[in-house]
């Protein structure tokens, strides 16, 4: 099992930043790749950002230029710093950490909302 606790949501005006903590513990050994997901309320959940351990990075069209994902290995914390916020960036933003055999775990949500 692996267990994760997101940190760092909450308002912010846009044009505004954020980052967005992850800290994983439990069978971390067997993660192969890290990243965050958001659902805005009456959609779908999407993929905003992912990491692998073998260095790939990918992330959703809709955020590319204005978020980073980033890891430390020795906190075992993945990080998504998001600039240039966006009213529809508006969203509960999921950790999700994936095993080497494909299996999936999800932190419990944090909001984040961007309003004037």
């Amino acid at each position: 099992q692996v267990q994760l606790v997101e940190s760092g949501g909450g308002l912010v005006q846009p044009g505004g930043s954020l980052r967005l903590s992850c800290a994983a513990s439990g069978s971390i050994f067997s993660v192969n790749a890290m990243g965050w997901y958001r659902q805005a309320p009456g959609k779908q959940r999407e993929p905003v950002a992912i990491t692998t351990f073998g260095g790939t990075t990918n992330y959703a069209d809709s955020v590319k230029g204005r978020f980073t994902i980033s890891r430390d290995n020795a906190k075992n914390t993945v990080y998504l710093q998001m600039n240039s916020l966006k009213p529809e960036d508006t969203a509960v933003y999921y950790c999700l950490a994936v095993n080497k055999d494909l299996s999936r775990y999800w932190g419990q949500g944090t909001q984040v909302t961007v309003s004037s």
